[in-house]
């Protein structure tokens, strides 16, 4: 029987903890490396990821001198090499540094101590992303942070320039919620968004997705001006465009979907919509197909709308993309979908009753039906 994967176990294992040890050791003689790794692997097995991390975080406490800046000079000499300067994108680094800036963040988080803390995770995220870490510093010390942060955007290391726009997300997943107004940091993005690397970029989108929750129209607008100014490439500007807009576009926002050339009521005939089964049972697929014929060239964004029933009875939709084409005059397509409804969802729990169909091209609702959803007797 296959072992089952745990997460925690990949990232925080005694290896890696014996990897740090060494290297603590081998800047810093006093340090007892056999028992710092016995007391942080001794807890592991009832930790989870994160409190692995802050156990690590409080050993290091334990077993590195009490003064904090004799510590983390200690830790800081320890580094391994910076991740390589040449790759652009996907070169996360090691997470058990992770502990290291949780270790800055957790002690180093003062008045007395701020600027020597930023300095050091600067360092650190050369080697893993402090974009957590530095949460605390945004809160606590606004002025000082956005300063250093803003130095980090024109810096020559990609991965300092991606913790101005990661660290600073208004909605980063897993993390501290920053208190912050989320235009603050616009003028750090204006010096990202024309980055040579996609690990940036990418970050400049998920940014800018996290405020079109709230902004929709300061998202379209910063777009525009970047794309106006052309210091982006075609292509990586696209990039940031489609993915900045994903959410918008998945809500059917006609701004959004018209910035990325998605015209309302496109010239197209609609036919032949039909399920193959009225009756769906859990565990089996939902069969649907429809006919699309363009009367003169179109771009279209189809997605489709499943009306989930609800323990109280109501029906609840829930978006899904379909597909993205372009067609020219007279040309016809059949498209065709199936949807699985799993017998065991983690992020639903499916009820039996009528449910509803729609599908969706650039923003408009264009057809809709029911069908019957049951369980398998």
């Amino acid at each position: 029987m296959k072992e089952k994967f745990f997460l925690k176990d990949a990232l925080f294992n005694r290896s890696k903890v014996e990897k740090i040890a060494f290297e603590i050791k081998d800047v810093y003689p006093a340090f007892n490396e056999r028992l710092f790794a016995k007391d942080v692997l001794a807890c592991f097995p009832s930790l989870e990821l994160k409190d692995r991390m802050y156990h690590i975080r409080h050993m290091l406490a334990k077993y590195l001198p009490p003064v904090y800046e004799e510590a983390v000079t200690i830790l800081l000499k320890a580094l391994p090499p910076a991740l390589d300067t040449q790759k652009t994108d996907n070169d996360f680094g090691d997470f058990i540094y992770a502990a290291y800036a949780d270790f800055v963040s957790f002690y180093g988080c003062t008045k007395k101590d701020v600027l020597f803390s930023l300095a050091a995770l600067q360092k650190i995220t050369k080697r893993f992303s402090v974009e957590f870490a530095i949460r605390d510093f945004v809160n606590s010390f606004p002025k000082e942070t956005l300063e250093m942060l803003y130095n980090c955007s024109l810096s020559e290391n990609y991965h300092e320039r991606r913790l101005s726009s990661e660290g600073l997300r208004p909605a980063l997943p897993w993390a501290k919620k920053l208190t912050i107004d989320y235009h603050e940091p616009l003028f750090i993005l204006d010096n990202l968004f024309c980055d040579n690397t996609r690990y940036v970029v990418r970050s400049v989108a998920n940014h800018l997705n996290d405020i079109s929750k709230k902004d929709a129209p300061l998202v379209l607008s910063l777009l525009k001006r970047w794309k106006k100014s052309k210091k982006q490439t075609p292509a990586q500007m696209q990039y940031l465009i489609n993915h900045a807009l994903r959410t918008l576009v998945k809500q059917g926002n006609k701004e959004a979907l018209s910035f990325l050339g998605y015209q309302p009521n496109p010239a197209i005939n609609i036919s032949k919509f039909k399920l193959f089964f009225q009756t769906v049972h859990i565990g089996d697929t939902l069969f649907f197909e429809l006919n699309i014929e363009a009367l003169k060239e179109v771009k279209l964004m189809i997605d489709y709308i499943i009306y989930f029933q609800t323990k109280s009875g109501k029906l609840r939709p829930k978006v899904y993309k379909f597909k993205s084409l372009v067609l020219q005059k007279n040309e016809s397509m059949t498209l065709q979908k199936k949807h699985l409804f799993k017998t065991h969802m983690s992020t639903r729990t499916l009820y039996e009753g009528e449910h509803t169909l729609e599908i969706q091209i650039n923003a408009h609702i264009v057809q809709s039906t029911s069908f019957l959803l049951k369980k398998r007797v």
